[in-house]
């Protein structure tokens, strides 16, 4: 039997993780950032409890939100195109996780409407923790240790507004953390660039 050659190496986690590092992340802070807005937009002129409901459904749909999104930032969020990514599975099982603590907020959803924008808001913000180690960078550590601080804040301060006013600095920070993120991304893609014309003007000579 004669070896396969046309099979590249299995590559090391390392150059896996480099590989996902090396991404826009646009489309999914975008997603979180319009789902945030319409929470709080209805959250102004409906009942707490009808509130409740579009902000569970504008949140549970952001994933699916980014992958329309998705196809105008150039991303793959599926990983279809591109050689299968361990961290690829990593961050969709962080996904997973923060949809998963709605087990948590629903409960307190039925005690008091007003809760869902602090349950919902800081246990799906913890997936930037991940997130940040991941891709080697501060920009995820600050948006979920931010948002939290903020929302625990500011639920308690204005008790009258938290469907408005908690939805509001969750995108404020959603508006920071994608100005951070794409400001790296274009850095990375100039540095790649430069590094690509290096290599032909050294073949070159």
């Amino acid at each position: 039997m004669s070896d396969r050659t046309d099979v590249p190496p299995p590559r090391s986690l390392d150059e896996q993780r480099n590989e996902f590092a090396r991404r826009r992340f646009l489309a999914m802070p975008l997603a979180g950032t319009i789902a945030w807005t319409v929470a709080g937009v209805c959250g102004l002129f409906l009942p707490p409890r009808l509130a409740g409901i579009v902000l569970f459904a504008a949140t549970g749909s952001i994933f699916y939100l980014a992958l329309l999104l998705a196809r105008f930032t150039g991303e793959d969020l599926l990983g279809r195109s591109r050689p299968k990514n361990a961290f690829d599975t990593l961050f969709l099982l962080a996904i997973a996780m923060a949809l998963l603590v709605y087990a948590i907020a629903i409960p307190f959803y039925h005690q008091d409407p007003t809760s869902l924008p602090l349950t919902i808001g800081v246990l799906t913000g913890l997936m930037w923790l991940p997130f940040s180690w991941i891709i080697g960078h501060w920009i995820g550590i600050a948006h979920g240790i931010g948002r939290t601080l903020a929302i625990v804040a500011i639920w308690h301060l204005l008790p009258g507004q938290r469907l408005v006013a908690v939805p509001a600095v969750i995108v404020l920070i959603y508006a920071a953390t994608i100005a951070v993120l794409e400001s790296r991304w274009r850095r990375l893609a100039a540095r790649d660039a430069a590094a690509a014309g290096f290599e032909v003007r050294r073949a070159a000579t």
